[in-house]
Order: C-alpha cells, then structure tokens, then sequence
C-alpha cells in the first residue's frame, strides 16, 4: 500500500509541476477558439469547463483504466511504475497536446493533424486506421456493458429467444445511435455528469475501503517480476504491460476525442485542467483498480480470490473481478453503485467514438454536420458495419478476445503517430521537441516488438521480436535526424 500511496501523489505531483511545464511549452493564449470562431451549435459549441473535464474523462475512461489495470497488476508491482511515469511524461502529455493541437488548428481532427505534419500518404492511411479504431471501440464497449449488465438482471423472454445479453446489447445500441446523432450538449452534455458520479464514487469507495483495509501487497522495492505466490501470467513485461494497461497511462484512442472536447473550450488555458488533468485523474482510478486487483491476486497471508466466493473462477475475467470486488467490499447498494460506475465507462467512451468517427468522415468528405439529413448519410451505413463486427464477435466464441488484443495494439499504435506528429508540429514551431519525442520513440519500440511477437499476428520469438523493435527505434531516430538536420537548424526556444 505504501508504493500505492507514494504513486498517487506522484500523479498529484506531476500534473502540478510537469503539466504547467508542458503548458508553457505548447504556449497557450487568449485567442479565439473554434467554439467561438466556428459555432454551429451541433459540434461547435461553448460548454462550461466543468462540464467538459466530465465529458473528456468519460470520454478517454472507458474499460481502459479498470480492465487493463487488472490485467496489468498481474505483471507485480511494475503496473504501478507504468501507469505513474507513463500517464505523467506519455500518457497526459499526449492528450493535452492533441487537443491543444486540435484548438489551433480550427478542431481540426486527428488523420487531419496527422496529414498536416506527416505527410498526405500518413493522413490516409491514418484516416481509415482511426476509423476502424473507433468502430472496434463501438462494437467492444457495447458488449463489455451489456455483459456487466446482464450478470445483473435480464428479461427472460430476451435471453430465451435472442440469446444472452441481448436485451442490453439492443438498449446500448439504441442510446449510440441517438447520442452519435444529437448535438454535443443534448444528451452528451446532461447525461455524462451523472456517469461521471457513478464512476467517481466507484473509485473512491474503493480507494477509501483500500485504505481501511491496508491490505499487504507487494511493494516496488520488493522486486518488479517476482510475486508472492507466483506470478499469475507467463507474458514477458516488456512489451506486454504497456498494451495490457493502455488508458491508464497512454492511448492513442484519447487523441481521436480531444478534439471534440477542443471544440468546446471557451479559452486555450483551460486545456491543461481539462485534458492533462483529465488524464491524470484516469491514471488515479487505474492505480486503484491496479491496487484492488494486486490484492485480489497476491494479498498476503492470502490473495483475496482465495477469499471471495467464486474469486477462483474469476482468476481471468476482468468484469467478473469488478463484480466480485464491488459486491464483497461495498455491499448490494454500493456494489450496485459500483457496477454501474464500471458501465457508464464503456458507454460514455463507445458514443463519443462513434461521434469522432462521424466526425472524421464528414470532414474527410466536406460534408457539413448542422442538418440531421447528412449526419444520417453517414451514420447509417457506419453503425450497419459496427452491428456487421458486433454480430461476428459474438457469434465467434473467441471473438471478443481477438477484437479486444488487435484493438489493444492498435490503441497505442494510434499513440505512435500521434506523439510523431506532434512532435513535427514543436519542432516546426521551434519549441522543446523532447517532451514527445521521447515517449515517441518508446512507444514505437513497444508497438513494433508486440506486433512480431504477439500470438495473435506474426508470434515470432522473444529475442528476434525485441531485435526487430530495437532496429525499428534505430531507424525512428535515424529518419528524425536526417529530417532535423534537413528542415530545422534553428535554436529551440
């Protein structure tokens, strides 16, 4: 408990220090921003900065910081080391500067920015890869609440003649449909507040239950690997950790989001509070899913799945754990509170996807968004194809955990052109190119060495894997000099 403490005040630490620092950097001002030069009052619209820190967290929380940081505690206490400096020096700053990006650029969105700083080929392979994204994220978080939801309570006649969970797979389709389709400040705007309780309550019952209980955890100068008990995953820390947890410390899926959020902020200075500390708050709730599942899986003199009925079984299914945990620490109505908290989640992230990818089309297409008419040109044939991938992962037994592994690559492969193209856009700007070229170069070493290595695509060996990525990094670095030393002489400011 004491590395858990120690890395909540880190992340308090870094969004005080490191977030004010990157401010200064990117250099935020008084200009007018697209809410104000572009309203249209559908996607371009003035919303108080309360309200958009709510939708940016519920936007960027997703499953990420929960499920992934589950799975991720059991890598030991590295997940803690992860979600810390990689949510402080990764994860916030790319949010915060994609969506600063965004404002400066008009709310342009991501393949756009991407186009921008990259190149024209970039922004079209990144045009169809965001958009595929988004719509596995669509199809993911309409399962992965239906199914937290249906453990709870489903019609009979539903689950006896169209199966399991499809009451509430039908209800969380509906409400993507009507959320994608109204303005931002209809239902977006009133609705995700109240999620935004449930799921702040969740962590903070949890967070104050963990401290009552002090429960004996494995600490970070006990050793990174080892675990008492033995380790629970045979996967190697490097690269699997950093896809395991994803939202809780970097994803490129938050870059496809701030946008709608940079389309919303009355002044450029409420970017840091709203998307880097948006961040920071979802690196928060992921140390303490990471903490609640390290005691569920190495609590000494027992590990809590020992101790909670059915905890056994529950070893590798991540909802299962939430439900199991919630139910046992906070009781029927907190449990109910809880659970909902871990729903509304995966709701609030699936909405806002499909809506950025709606988005991306219609700019794509020069498409103007004001009349229902032409949102429903491209909203009915995406959601057709997002029911299409819905409809195959269910009827594959092993289908969500396909979607779930390329969607988890894919998530941070995102980061990767996103902390490139930022990083173009700084030095162009001569300001201090370091603070994403770094997390650039890491990312891209991880993304390469789980794209060979991973079972599910090439399943090369370790050694040969991590050769691959290292040379991939080599080659990163080489290109940056040489388009440096082509484009950029000057001082950095």
């Amino acid at each position: 408990m004491i590395s858990f403490i120690l890395a909540l005040a880190a992340l308090v630490a870094g969004y005080i220090f490191y977030g004010r620092f990157v401010e200064r950097v990117f250099g935020a001002d008084d200009r007018p921003t697209p809410a104000i030069s572009k309203a249209d009052g559908v996607d371009y619209i003035v919303l108080p900065s309360w309200k958009i820190f709510m939708i940016q967290f519920l936007n960027i929380a997703g499953t990420g910081p929960i499920f992934g940081a589950i799975m991720g505690a059991k890598f030991g206490p590295s997940a803690y080391l992860w979600i810390v400096f990689g949510c402080i020096f990764a994860g916030a700053v790319h949010d915060y500067m994609s969506g600063m990006l965004s404002s400066r650029h008009g709310g342009a969105n991501l393949p756009d920015l991407v186009g921008t700083y990259l190149g024209k080929s970039t922004k079209t392979v990144m045009l169809f890869f965001s958009i595929l994204l988004l719509m596995m994220v669509g199809a993911v978080f309409v399962f992965s609440p239906a199914k937290i939801l249906g453990n709870i309570w489903e019609p009979a006649f539903s689950v006896e003649h169209f199966g399991p969970y499809s009451f509430w797979i039908t209800v969380v389709f509906i409400y993507y449909i009507i959320a994608t389709l109204l303005p931002v400040d209809k239902i977006i705007g009133r609705i995700y507040p109240v999620f935004a309780i449930a799921l702040i309550f969740m962590a903070v019952a949890l967070m104050v239950v963990l401290f009552m209980k002090f429960p004996d955890i494995p600490e970070v100068w006990e050793g990174l690997k080892d675990t008492p008990g033995g380790a629970l995953t045979k996967n190697p820390i490097f690269p699997c950790l950093f896809i395991s947890i994803a939202c809780g410390a970097i994803s490129g899926f938050h870059a496809t989001q701030s946008p709608l959020m940079a389309r919303c902020i009355k002044s450029e200075k409420m970017g840091r509070p709203i998307f880097y500390g948006a961040m920071i708050t979802e690196g928060a709730v992921a140390l303490i899913w990471a903490t609640v599942a390290s005691y569920f899986f190495y609590g000494k003199p027992e590990p809590a799945y020992q101790l909670i009925p059915g905890g056994v079984d529950a070893i590798n299914d991540a909802p299962s754990i939430v439900h199991l945990v919630c139910n046992d620490w906070l009781g029927v109505f907190g449990g109910i509170l809880a659970i909902l908290g871990v729903v509304a989640a995966p709701i609030t992230s699936g909405d806002t996807a499909l809506r950025s990818a709606r988005l991306i089309i219609a700019d794509f297409l020069k498409l103007e968004q004001k009349q229902v008419r032409k949102r429903l040109y491209i909203c009915i044939p995406l959601f057709a194809a997002v029911f299409a991938l819905l409809i195959w992962q269910m009827n594959d037994h092993t289908g969500f955990e396909k979607l779930w592994s390329w969607f988890g690559w894919s998530n941070q492969a995102l980061s990767v052109f996103t902390l490139w193209t930022v990083t173009v856009y700084l030095v162009r700007e001569k300001k201090l190119f370091w603070i994403t070229l770094v997390p650039a170069l890491f990312m891209t070493w991880v993304c390469t060495t789980f794209f060979f290595f991973s079972p599910n695509s090439l399943g090369l060996s370790l050694p040969v894997s991590y050769a691959i990525g290292f040379a991939a990094v080599l080659t990163a670095i080489g290109w940056f000099s040489v388009w440096y030393k082509k484009n950029c002489r000057t001082t950095i400011r």
